[in-house]
C-alpha cells in the first residue's frame, strides 16, 4: 500500500509560481511512475503531468505545457510539480497518484490533495 501526502499549495497571484511536493510512504517508491492531477470546483478531475519511475520521461497536459515541470527525487521518495506563470484557471485541488497516462483511470493510490488558488 502506497500512502501519499501532498503539500505546497496556497494562494498566489496570477503570474506567480508555486512548487507542490508529494511525499510517498513506501519502500519501493522508485518502482512507481507518478502523476499529478487536479480538480477544479464543479469540474471533473483531470490529468496535469506524469513522470516515469526513473524520471527519464515526462508528460504534460496541453494546458500546462511549458509552464509546469514535474520532477522526482527517488532518494527522498518525493515527486514535485513546479508551477510557473499561474493563471486563475489553474485554481484546483491538486492530487498526486501512482500511475501514468492521461486519464484519471490510469491512476490509483491517491493523496488527499492540496488546494491551489490563483487570484486575478
Amino acid at each position: 500500500q502506497v500512502q501519499l501526502v501532498e503539500s505546497g499549495g496556497g494562494l498566489v497571484q496570477a503570474g506567480g509560481s508555486l512548487t507542490l511536493s508529494c511525499q510517498a510512504s513506501v519502500r519501493t517508491f522508485s518502482a512507481y511512475p507518478m502523476g499529478w492531477l487536479r480538480q477544479a470546483p464543479g469540474k471533473e478531475r483531470e490529468f496535469v503531468a506524469a513522470i516515469t519511475w526513473s524520471g527519464g520521461s515526462t508528460y504534460y497536459a496541453d494546458s500546462v505545457e511549458d509552464r509546469f515541470t514535474i520532477s522526482r527525487d527517488n532518494a527522498k521518495n518525493t515527486v514535485y510539480l513546479q508551477m510557473n506563470s499561474l493563471k486563475p484557471e489553474d485554481t484546483a485541488v491538486y492530487y498526486c497518484a501512482t500511475g501514468i497516462g492521461d486519464t484519471v483511470q490510469d491512476y490509483n493510490n491517491w493523496g488527499p490533495g492540496t488546494q491551489v488558488t490563483v487570484s486575478s
